[in-house]
């Protein structure tokens, strides 16, 4: 890495991947109205897979960590998202309450490595549960208290996926991401075959359009294949403390673009619920940023 800071190249492919990540958020929403979210969940993995599976070659990880990764992905992170934002919460509000998985990432460290929380992130905890507490305080309507808690399930099984992630070490993004997938896909079919049933399924594909395979396809290549593999690349050349404050503008992307496509409005709670938040999340980033500063 020989530079600290991003270059301008680097930082609008930043930008370009946070604002894919959080613009995906109205993509879901929408393609829920047509398919059930086990589906939909099994169908943008299985993109994922095939047939770039057997283009990419797999990484030198253990079987173990590949497929941990995809469980806690396919099934932890994005089955539960896809299944709260089918009615249970608004899409924009779950793209916020999902960032709580820095709080879960850091209590799994924590445990693993014995560290304890630095003062900085005692008040980034508090902000951002007083955000997920703002949110709890309105239910009805676009919040229940099933959405706030299966979203909260998917940041706890993103949590996993970073802890994975983080064992396999420096590995080939793509491969990676593509080989991982590959877990997801059966377990993701099997609960939607229990949960949905095949007559709900095989009515749902009869009824799919060129609309809803174009936004699979973008789950799969937009939001998997380029957000995924742009993030490693970037994380590979410029250190983190200068590439994931950029993440703080996924949920800005997410509740605008929700705002804007699906017509979810932004009252002063939510808008108070996102400052906090995103305040306990770029807190908490500056905590992390503590020892590398007082070392310049």
């Amino acid at each position: 890495m020989s530079s600290t800071a991003l270059s301008p190249r680097a930082l609008l492919l930043a930008l370009a991947v946070v604002m894919v990540w959080g613009s995906n958020f109205a993509i879901i929403g929408a393609t829920l109205h047509s398919l059930p979210p086990l589906l939909f969940a099994t169908l943008r993995f299985a993109a994922v897979v095939f047939p770039l599976i057997f283009f990419v070659r797999r990484p030198a990880v253990s079987w173990r960590i590949l497929a941990g990764y995809g469980i806690a992905i396919g099934v932890g992170q994005f089955g539960l998202l896809f299944i709260a934002i089918n009615g249970y919460i608004a899409a924009g509000l779950a793209s916020l309450i999902v960032q709580s998985q820095v709080v879960f990432t850091i209590g799994m460290a924590m445990l693993i490595s014995g560290e304890r929380l630095k003062p900085l992130q005692y008040g980034a905890l508090a902000l951002a549960l007083g955000g997920v507490a703002v949110i709890a305080g309105h239910t009805g309507g676009e919040v229940t208290i099933v959405g706030i808690a299966l979203v909260l399930g998917a940041a706890f099984g993103w949590s996993l996926g970073n802890m994975a992630q983080r064992a396999a070490g420096k590995v080939d993004m793509l491969g990676f991401i593509t080989w991982s997938s590959l877990f997801a896909v059966p377990p993701l079919a099997g609960l939607a075959l229990w949960f949905e049933g095949w007559p709900a399924i095989e009515t749902a594909l009869q009824a799919t359009t060129p609309a809803i395979w174009v936004a699979v396809a973008w789950q799969a290549v937009g939001n998997t294949l380029f957000g995924y593999g742009a993030w490693g690349w970037l994380l590979a050349r410029y250190p983190a403390t200068s590439v994931a404050p950029t993440s703080l503008l996924v949920p800005v992307f997410g509740m605008a673009s929700t705002a804007l496509f699906l017509g979810e409005p932004l009252p002063p709670w939510k808008l108070l619920a996102a400052a906090l938040i995103i305040g306990g999340l770029a807190l908490n980033l500056l905590a992390t940023r503590q020892p590398a500063m007082r070392k310049l």
